[in-house]
C-alpha cells in the first residue's frame, strides 16, 4: 500500500509541474478568455492560470496527495473485509475436526483484520480464557490503528486548502490595491480584475476541501463498518471458545 500512495504521489506531482509549466508560458490578455465552446478541461486550466500559479499549484499538490491516501485507504479496507459469518464457521468446523493447529491454519489462510484477531485469540488459548479475551481486545485496537492510518493527513489537508485560498484572495487584494495605487484612479476594470483572481483561490480551496471531506466521511463510515464487524465477530469467536474448553 505505501509502494501505491508513493506511486499516487509521484504522479500528481508530475501534473503539478506540468501545469506549473504551462501556467508560466501562457499568454495572457484577451487570449485568455474563456469561450462558450471551450472543453471544461480547458476552462479549468484557464481558470488555474488566472487564480496564479503560486496558489493554486500548492492548493492542488493538496488535493492530489489527499486524494492518492484516500484511493490508498479505500483499496486497503476493501481487501480487508471479510465475510465474518463465513470465518465464524470455518473456523468452529476446523476446531471440532483439527482442533486448535486446524483453526489457526484457516485464520492464516483469510485475509482481513477479524481472521488476524481470530488467529491471535486462538493463539493463547493454552493460557487460558482470560488471556484470550485480553489478546483479542488489545489486538483489535492495533488493527483498529492501521485502518486509521493516514486519515490525520487527509484531515490536515482539508484544513490547509481553504487557508491557501484565502490566502491567495488577501494576497489578490493587496495587488489590487497596489493597482489601484498606481494607476491613481478607481477604475472598475482594475478592482474588477483584481477581485477576480482573489476570488478564484478561494473557490479552488473550498472546491478541494469539500472533494476531501466526502472521501474522508466514507472512510469513517467504512472503518465504523469494519469496526463493528471486528467488536462482534470477537464475541462470538470467545463464546466459540468457551464451548470448545467446556468439552
Amino acid at each position: 500500500m505505501k509502494k501505491l500512495f508513493i506511486l499516487f504521489a509521484v504522479v500528481g506531482l508530475i501534473a503539478v509541474s506540468a501545469s506549473y509549466a504551462y501556467a508560466q508560458t501562457a499568454p495572457t490578455g484577451t487570449e485568455l478568455r474563456v469561450e462558450n465552446d471551450m472543453p471544461i478541461h480547458q476552462q479549468l486550466k484557464v481558470k488555474f492560470i488566472e487564480g496564479g500559479a503560486g496558489f493554486m499549484a500548492f492548493i492542488l499538490v493538496c488535493l492530489i496527495l489527499g486524494l492518492a491516501i484516500a484511493i490508498e485507504r479505500i483499496i486497503y479496507l476493501n481487501l480487508s473485509s471479510t465475510n465474518t459469518d463465513k470465518l465464524l464457521k470455518n473456523v468452529e468446523k476446523a476446531l471440532q475436526e483439527g482442533g486448535i493447529e486446524a483453526a489457526k491454519e484457516v485464520c492464516r489462510n483469510t485475509r482481513g483484520p477479524v481472521a488476524s484477531i481470530f488467529y491471535q485469540g486462538i493463539s493463547r488459548m493454552d493460557e487460558g480464557m482470560d488471556i484470550v479475551e485480553k489478546s483479542v481486545v488489545s489486538y483489535g485496537g492495533v488493527q483498529m490503528s492501521q485502518m486509521e492510518n493516514g486519515l490525520s493527513w487527509i484531515q490536515l489537508f482539508i484544513a490547509i486548502a481553504p487557508m491557501l485560498g484565502f490566502l491567495g484572495t488577501v494576497v489578490g487584494m493587496v495587488e489590487a490595491f497596489d493597482a489601484i495605487e498606481a494607476a491613481g484612479d478607481i477604475s472598475p476594470a482594475i478592482v474588477a480584475g483584481g477581485m477576480k483572481v482573489a476570488l478564484i483561490t478561494t473557490i479552488g480551496g473550498l472546491v478541494a476541501a469539500i472533494i476531501l471531506q466526502v472521501f474522508y466521511n466514507y472512510l469513517l463510515s467504512k472503518i465504523d463498518a469494519l469496526v463493528l464487524a471486528m467488536e462482534d465477530s470477537s464475541i462470538s469467536l470467545v463464546d466459540m471458545l468457551v464451548k470448545y474448553n467446556k468439552k
